[in-house]
C-alpha cells in the first residue's frame, strides 16, 4: 500500500479562513496522509475523519513516518488500519483514501497547541473556538488543493460522523456518499454534560494554570480520559473484562507515578489509569477542551433550517451505521438519522463494547461498508 504523509499551509494571512465564530485565522497548516492514487478525473477519492483524539495517521504499512505530535512518537499502527487495506472496506487498490488531521488538533494541523506568529508563543487559550463545519471548510481546501473533484465517500465515527454529515450539507456537489457512524446530527445533553466534566477536570488541575502552561496538567487530563473510557464502552463489556478482579501483585500497577497518593485495588481501577496516562503522552490539554467544544456546538440545524428539513435535503447516499450498546450516541440517533434522509440506509454492529466498537468490530464494519460501497 503507498503511503504519503505531509505537512501544508492551506491559508495565509492574504486568504486567511473565515471561522463561524467571527475570527480569520492564518497561517492554517494541516498534516494528511494518504493511500492509493487519485485517477485523473479526480473521483475516486474517499476521506476519512477522525475521531476526538485521533490522528491523520489512519492506515499503517508498517513504514509510516513520524506524525507531528507533541512528544515526536512514532506512528505505531494506524487508528482504522483494519479497515483500510486490500481487500478492506476501505481498498486503496480501487480509491485514493484521504486522512486528515483536524482543525484544531494536535497532530501537525493548526490548533491550540501551535506557534501563534502574533506571539511566538503557543495559541494556547488565544486560539479561536473552531467548529465542526470549520473543520469541514478546511478539509475542502485541502481536497481541492490534491485535485479531488469528487468524493466517493466521507466516512467516520463520532466526530469523525459529525464530519461527514456536514459534508453532506456544506458541499453536496462534492460528495458521492457519506457513511456516519455512531455519531448524532446534533450533540445531546447527555453528550455535553460528560465533556464538562473532562473539561472541568482538566481546568481544576492546578498545573492547568489557565490554559497557560508549560507542561501538560497531567491528572487533569488523565482524568478527563478516565471519564470518556467509561462512556465509551459498557457496562457488560467491563464486567465481562474485569468483573470485581483485584489487583494481586504490585507490579501489575499502571501509572503508580500519575496518581501517586492513592494506589488502585481493582483492575478497572488500574486499566482507567492506564488509559489516562497513554493520553497524557500523546495529546495537549488545551486541544481537549477545544475540541470537546467544537462537539457540543455541533448542530445540523443551527442557522439553517428545521433539523428534519436539513436532513431531508441531504442528495448523498447514506449509510448510517449505529452500535447495539452505544450509550454515547445510541443507535436511535442513528436511526432518526436514516428516517430523515432520503437516500438513507441503517446497518448496525452488534457488539457488547459500546461507542467504542467502530475501533474493534472490523469483521462486521468491513463488511456492512464494502456492501455499501460496492452498492452507490
Amino acid at each position: 500500500m503507498r503511503l504519503s504523509a505531509e505537512n501544508i499551509t492551506l491559508f495565509t494571512t492574504e486568504n486567511p479562513l473565515l471561522m463561524d465564530c467571527g475570527s480569520s485565522l492564518a497561517p492554517v497548516s494541516v498534516t494528511f496522509e494518504t493511500y492509493g492514487e487519485l485517477n485523473p478525473e479526480g473521483t475516486n477519492a474517499i476521506l476519512i475523519c477522525h475521531a476526538l483524539t485521533g490522528s491523520a495517521h489512519a492506515a499503517d504499512d508498517g513504514s509510516g513516518p513520524e506524525n507531528a505530535r507533541i512528544n515526536r512518537n512514532p506512528n505505531g499502527p494506524g487508528w482504522w488500519g483494519n479497515a483500510i487495506g486490500k481487500g478492506r472496506a476501505f481498498d486503496p487498490g480501487k480509491y485514493f483514501i484521504i486522512s486528515s488531521n483536524i482543525l484544531g488538533s494536535c497532530y501537525g494541523t493548526t490548533g491550540p497547541a501551535s506557534t501563534n506568529e502574533k506571539t511566538g508563543g503557543p495559541y494556547r487559550m488565544d486560539f479561536p473556538q473552531m467548529t465542526v463545519r470549520d473543520m469541514v471548510r478546511v478539509e475542502n481546501a485541502l481536497l481541492r488543493r490534491l485535485g479531488v473533484n469528487q468524493l466517493v465517500t466521507a466516512a467516520g465515527g463520532s466526530l469523525g460522523g459529525m464530519q461527514a454529515l456536514e459534508w453532506a450539507v456544506m458541499y453536496p456537489e462534492m460528495v458521492q456518499s457519506i457513511i456516519p457512524i455512531a455519531t448524532v446530527a446534533r450533540h445531546t445533553a447527555w453528550g455535553i454534560g460528560l465533556n464538562e466534566v473532562a473539561r472541568l477536570a482538566i481546568m481544576n488541575d492546578p498545573a492547568w494554570e489557565k490554559g497557560n502552561y508549560t507542561e501538560q496538567p497531567v491528572q487533569g487530563l488523565a482524568l478527563a480520559r478516565m471519564a470518556a473510557m467509561i462512556s465509551y464502552r459498557t457496562a457488560s463489556s467491563y464486567e465481562a473484562r474485569f468483573g470485581r478482579q483485584q489487583i494481586a501483585d504490585a507490579e501489575e500497577i499502571r501509572a503508580r507515578e500519575l496518581f501517586p497518593a492513592t494506589l488502585p485495588g481493582f483492575q478497572i481501577e488500574n486499566y482507567l489509569r492506564y488509559q489516562g496516562q497513554k493520553l497524557i503522552k500523546r495529546f495537549d490539554a488545551n486541544t481537549y477542551i477545544y475540541l470537546t467544544r467544537a462537539i457540543d456546538s455541533h448542530d445540523l440545524a443551527e442557522n439553517r433550517a428545521p433539523l428534519k428539513d436539513v436532513l431531508a435535503a441531504i442528495k448523498a447516499q447514506t449509510l448510517c451505521i449505529g452500535i447495539s450498546s452505544d450509550i454515547l450516541y445510541p443507535p436511535e440517533e442513528q436511526r432518526a438519522i436514516t428516517a430523515a434522509v432520503p437516500n438513507g440506509r441503517y446497518a448496525e454492529i452488534k457488539s457488547v463494547h459500546g461507542h467504542d466498537a467502530f475501533l474493534i468490530e472490523y469483521d462486521q464494519l468491513n463488511g456492512l461498508i464494502g456492501r455499501f460501497l460496492a452498492e452507490i
